[in-house]
């Protein structure tokens, strides 16, 4: 049976995207799965469910390409996400392509693969955690974990060198000791989830310094804001596998379309997971 032309027509972008997916996976032999958030979207649980679509149809064993695009989000989440398709992938490459950028939690995602495939447009991000947090009088922003423990540690080696300090004695009563013994747990937890993702399959059997790529990624010396930039070259630098590409290069400008044509479909607040069999819309507004 046809498709009606209303419907067809309805549905002719999406029709041409699992095309295009066709396509990739027919020049490179791997599957290919797309995970593209809008810029108001994030990482979370729930995009469990919308991964396991991708992954029904696929056999265990075989070479899997995650594109992906993401502001971030959750890093629980993200090992979730990225544990589900290495253990798809079993013995075969994985590899996470990012045409945009892939900042926070889907760097994160990225050191649980072979290889990053990146080009000119690509960026990672520093994995420092944030938190949203909401003030007295309720306003929420998002909090940088490591740069409210440098400011105790900082007020705090003030109040020692001089009790007598008004200042860094005000400074110092200000932070809630319950929420700086929470973010220093979470500051551990971020750089042994990145190390245990880069040691499973970029550095198995101690074939890369795990610690120094780990530490360097959430160096907020280094990296003066959450959102900075980390290009191919840098990641290179930085000890990170990647493939790089061209932006000529035929097989990326078919990734790079693709990209925009999912992104343009993702808008602000949506996220789209798909595959040549299968397209699901999330809408993802946080």
């Amino acid at each position: 049976m046809k498709h009606t032309p209303a419907f067809a027509a309805q549905n002719g972008m999406r029709y041409r995207r699992q095309e295009l997916i066709k396509e990739i996976e027919g020049a490179t032999g791997n599957q290919l799965i797309c995970c593209v958030g809008g810029t108001s979207t994030a990482i979370r649980r729930d995009d469990v469910l919308f991964l396991s679509d991708l992954l029904h149809n696929i056999d265990r064993g075989q070479p899997i390409d995650l594109l992906l695009h993401t502001p971030g989000g959750d890093m629980d989440a993200a090992e979730k996400l990225v544990s589900m398709i290495s253990l798809a992938a079993s013995t075969a490459a994985f590899r996470i392509i990012v045409p945009d950028f892939a900042k926070s939690a889907g760097t994160l995602m990225a050191l649980g693969s072979n290889s990053i495939v990146m080009s000119d447009s690509s960026e990672l991000g520093p994995i420092d955690p944030q938190v949203v947090t909401e003030e007295r009088n309720g306003t929420v922003h998002l909090t940088a974990i490591q740069a409210y423990l440098d400011a105790f540690a900082d007020f705090s080696a003030a109040l020692k060198k001089d009790p007598q300090d008004p200042a860094a004695q005000a400074m110092v009563e200000k932070f809630d000791p319950a929420r700086v013994h929470e973010y220093n747990a979470a500051i551990k937890r971020a750089r042994s989830l990145a190390e245990k993702l880069l040691a499973a399959r970029m550095f198995p059997a101690g074939s890369g310094n795990v610690t120094a790529i780990a530490g360097q990624l959430m160096n907020t010396k280094q990296y003066l804001s959450h959102g900075q930039m980390i290009g191919y070259v840098e990641a290179q630098t930085l000890g990170l596998r990647v493939d790089y590409m061209p932006p000529e290069d035929p097989l990326w400008q078919a990734y790079w379309q693709l990209y925009c044509y999912q992104r343009l479909e993702a808008e602000e607040r949506f996220k789209i997971f798909e595959s040549h069999y299968a397209s699901l819309r999330e809408d993802d507004a946080v």
